[in-house]
């Protein structure tokens, strides 16, 4: 039996009715959500980076303190009116050389505000600048915020540092720090001060900048290491690495005796997280940040193993602009009116388009970013041709305000370990076979066999790590030590603080300085030596200058202009 008329009529329009809402409900766009506050808070959507600008800046704020730190504990015994290097004897020639005038040529080799203060008491002023980082920098570690203009100053300050430090800042961390630095000028905005400025959201051209900075360092360091040395290609390097770095840690002596499996396993390790995991920035969100997982466990890594400066900290950095909000969110407190809610709000308004934007400002904002983009591509040729080379060189920058500089590090790895001991006498007769010579022992570099390696990143001893070089060259190739002798010889209170420690402490200086050059190893944990308290087991090599009195030394000092040192 067939149904048919008004009664059957108006169940079947209903239905149809129905069915014609389900297939525009499936046609339509979803609807925005809407935050409200409840027991489950609502997560963070990925694509937007305003907490990741807050944790970018006190990370990029702690490294800035620790560079600062160092310079004003230890700028004014390097480079001050009394130091190894007087930095206004550095400025004094490079003036001479521009003709006894302070002009562009003179400010682009060497651009540093330097040249615009008095060189009368260098000392003062570079514990100024070292101050003033140091405020600027705590400032926006503890308030997660900063402006265009506080960025730039701390960059101005280290770059005025930087190029004044001659081999005492010749690292290539330095310029990374300078690179970094400067992209984080523009993370901020202009004036204000706040953590989340409503009308300046982070520039995704600033968070590529930073990412292709972290793809170039890693890069660039896995090239240089294939291309230096052999062992990276049979993947021996690491049994020689942990013994011979610059200054070892605690970990380092253990990790040195791991079975030969375990080296080949890390070598191995390194050449795909410097060649290969980089590219995972080009692969999606998930890939990008699987990126920053493993280059941040990397470096984490590297800190534990030795003791390299901040550089390691230093590399975290740009890694962080992997992470947008949805996957840092974790860092921050929930809370009704907490940082995450308010970018939760934020996330709203931009979903819905009724975010308020300043028509000037914003394009202006636009421009200012397109011409970043624009510099950073133009400034990248050259280092991208020198990654592609077969003579690639690391750590070095192809334009005086460092903006975009190459990298690397380890590119060949020494097999032995030695060093240079500095030794005094307080005999008049230097070749008398009775004469007693005490060693002078440094901050962090090996020295005596019984002594603990340290641990100080992501401090840095720089005195330390140059007497690492000095110890595979000549003393004619750092003449610097020469005059570390004669302040040794006056016993000189403000050289001898970057030391551990003095032998003639509350006597008479030495009357002779000498330097011994040692071969040393790692001792055998749970042998002889390590059983007598032993780290090291050193062989003394031969003389690496002979010995030299104070009087022997005015002359060569008076000819580079260097202060003279008198007894204490």
């Amino acid at each position: 039996m067939r149904l048919e008329g008004p009664v059957m009529a108006a169940p079947m329009a209903s239905l149809r009715k129905r069915r014609r809402g389900n297939e525009d409900a499936e046609t339509e766009s979803p609807p925005v959500p809407v935050h409200k506050p409840s027991s489950c808070p609502a997560r963070l959507l990925p694509g937007t980076f305003w907490l990741t600008r807050i944790v970018l800046l006190r990370a990029l704020a702690f490294i800035y303190f620790v560079a600062f730190l160092v310079a004003f504990h230890q700028n004014k015994q390097l480079i001050g009116d009394q130091g190894l290097l007087p930095s206004r004897l550095y400025l004094k020639n490079i003036w001479q050389h521009f003709k006894g005038r302070v002009n562009w040529e003179a400010l682009s080799y060497a651009p540093t505000v330097l040249w615009f203060l008095d060189w009368s008491n260098m000392d003062t002023n570079l514990d100024v600048l070292a101050l003033v980082g140091l405020s600027i920098s705590s400032f926006i570690l503890i308030a997660g915020c900063a402006n265009m203009v506080l960025m730039a100053t701390l960059w101005a300050l280290y770059m005025s540092l930087v190029n004044v430090g001659q081999v005492w800042y010749a690292f290539g961390w330095e310029s990374q720090l300078l690179e970094t630095g400067f992209l984080g000028i523009f993370l901020c905005p202009l004036w204000t001060l706040s953590r989340l400025p409503r009308y300046t959201p982070p520039s995704r051209i600033v968070v590529w900048a930073f990412r292709w900075l972290i793809f170039r360092i890693m890069l660039g360091a896995g090239l240089i290491k294939v291309r230096g040395d052999r062992c990276w290609w049979d993947l021996t390097c690491m049994d020689y690495h942990y013994e011979t770095q610059p200054v070892p840690n605690p970990a380092a002596y253990y990790l040195h005796r791991s079975p030969w499996w375990i080296h080949r396993t890390e070598t191995l390790g390194n050449h795909v997280i410097e060649l290969v995991v980089p590219f995972f920035l080009l692969l999606g969100r998930r890939m990008c940040l699987l990126h920053g997982i493993l280059q941040i466990l990397f470096q984490v890594i590297l800190i534990i193993s030795g003791n390299l400066s901040f550089l390691n900290w230093l590399t975290i950095v740009p890694s962080l602009a992997c992470f947008d909000d949805a996957a840092l969110g974790f860092l921050f407190p929930s809370g009704a009116r907490g940082l995450k809610d308010h970018v939760l709000k934020l996330q709203e308004e931009e979903a819905r388009g009724t975010q308020p934007v300043p028509k000037l400002g914003g394009v202006v904002r636009r421009a200012v970013h397109l011409s970043l983009a624009v510099l950073i591509g133009y400034l990248s040729i050259p280092v991208v041709l020198n990654l592609l080379s077969s003579r690639q060189v690391m750590n070095v920058s192809f334009n005086p305000l460092r903006i975009v500089n190459t990298y690397g590090a380890f590119g060949s790895i020494t097999k032995e370990r030695t060093e240079v001991i500095l030794q005094g006498t307080a005999s008049p007769n230097a070749s008398d076979p009775d004469a007693v010579w005490v060693d002078y022992d440094f901050k962090c570099k090996p020295g005596d066999p019984h002594r603990q390696p340290c641990l100080i990143s992501p401090y840095h001893y720089r005195l330390d790590w140059l007497m690492w070089f000095a110890a595979f060259q000549t003393y004619e190739q750092h003449e610097w030590i020469i005059h570390l002798a004669g302040k040794l010889l006056a016993n000189d209170a403000q050289t001898l603080s970057l030391l551990a420690h003095n032998p003639f402490e509350g006597r008479a200086p030495p009357r002779w300085i000498r330097a011994e050059h040692y071969r040393y190893k790692f001792s055998q944990p749970w042998g002889r030596h390590a059983i007598q308290g032993e780290w090291w087991v050193r062989k003394r090599i031969g003389p690496y200058f002979p010995p030299l009195s104070l009087p022997d030394l005015r002359a060569y000092f008076k000819a580079r202009e260097w202060p003279h040192p008198e007894p204490a």
